[in-house]
């Protein structure tokens, strides 16, 4: 998998978009956050986030106010085959 830059992919084939805001958060435990792409076929893949009065490592027991964050996570097939398609359709 190549990690690229999240507005790396600018067609991707599959796009996930989270958009979240709060007057008030506080973390009684630090999240551990994981974003693994499996499967077939081959793909282009990036994850990233945007924050707003947010820190990429969140502390325990702090309390963040009016923070927004949005979350991308795209991925783009890689042909490996190219008439892969066609090929299924004959059979």
């Amino acid at each position: 998998m190549k990690e690229r830059r999240p507005e790396a992919l600018e067609t991707p084939d599959i796009e996930f978009t989270a958009d979240v805001r709060a007057r008030e958060m506080r973390f009684d435990e630090v999240p551990e956050t994981e974003v693994r792409f499996r499967g077939q076929p081959e793909r282009a893949s990036v994850s990233g986030t945007e924050r707003e009065n947010l820190p990429e490592k969140v502390r325990r027991g702090v309390t963040y106010r009016n923070f927004s964050l949005r979350l991308r996570i795209a991925t783009e097939l890689i042909e490996t085959e190219p008439d892969l398609w066609e090929k299924a359709k004959e059979e």
